[in-house]
């Protein structure tokens, strides 16, 4: 194989380690083999639609947050085009529809507006739920179940008339985080929502998970997995974003200055 010269590219630039990359998507797909489960990109988190091509060999499709995620994953990666968005434009929301599989709402008001819309379509359904379990340290900015979370309905707030509009409930709560935090969550979720399962088709738990971190605890993670599908029959989805591309490239930059302010800074480009 001929040896590229890296200096003759100018920078900024990310290089992507293909090896590295296909052994990260082999991982989730030994996980998605094992236990049937459904693995997604979570394009907010990675969206190289260059490599997309490598990638929908592992996976089974994509996630976004808006119009244009969902056009990028649903021409240039394939496969199934799920889409949350904590509200939707009327503008767009006939666009969406074009790209999109599954259309996860945010609020009961929004399910209200838009769902019949996306079922007459031949949409699956779903609605973003807070299991009011937090599990993170350090992200309280952004934290789905913090006080006065934007993200999700909770348990006081979902009205079971809703049910018939639904063909899931789909969480996101974790970030970088291992399997022992997505074990605390599911508990919350069975317990506050589990009484809905029944009728459903699917649980989506989000993202966030660091699966191809070294020591992250892969049988725990296909534990929470089969309970779920084999107690009730519905198929799991998981969203990573960070764990399909983790530590499988660098961003390669030159500095163009240094400056000093209590030791060396670099000023890149």
């Amino acid at each position: 194989m001929q040896r590229v010269d890296l200096a003759c590219f100018p920078t900024p630039y990310f290089l992507v380690d293909e090896a590295r990359l296909r052994r990260n998507l082999s991982r989730l797909k030994e996980v998605s083999d094992r236990t049937g489960c459904r693995i997604l990109l979570a394009q907010k988190a990675f969206s190289m639609y260059s490599v997309y091509p490598i990638m929908r060999e592992y996976l089974a499709g994509s996630t976004a947050s808006g119009l244009y995620e969902a056009r990028l994953g649903h021409e240039h990666f394939g496969g199934e085009t799920h889409v949350f968005s904590p509200a939707y434009r009327e503008e767009e929301f006939e666009q969406i529809l074009q790209f999109a599989d599954h259309m996860v709402f945010n609020s009961p008001a929004q399910l209200r507006r838009y769902a019949l819309r996306a079922k007459a379509a031949g949409k699956s359904v779903g609605l973003r739920i807070n299991p009011e379990c937090s599990t993170q340290e350090g992200h309280a900015i952004y934290d789905p179940c913090g006080e006065k979370s934007r993200l999700g309905v909770t348990r006081a707030q979902f009205d079971p008339e809703v049910l018939p509009l639904l063909s899931g409930l789909h969480f996101h709560t974790l970030c970088e985080q291992d399997s022992d935090a997505l074990e605390t969550t599911l508990d919350a979720v069975e317990a506050r929502f589990g009484e809905f399962f029944p009728g459903l088709r699917w649980l989506n738990f989000g993202g966030g998970h660091h699966i191809t971190r070294p020591g992250y605890d892969i049988p725990r993670l296909e534990r929470c997995i089969d309970r779920i599908q084999q107690c009730y029959g519905l198929q799991v989805y998981l969203e990573p974003g960070e764990a399909v591309a983790l530590n499988a490239g660098i961003l390669r930059c030159t500095v163009l200055d240094i400056v000093e302010n209590g030791g060396k800074i670099a000023i890149l480009d």
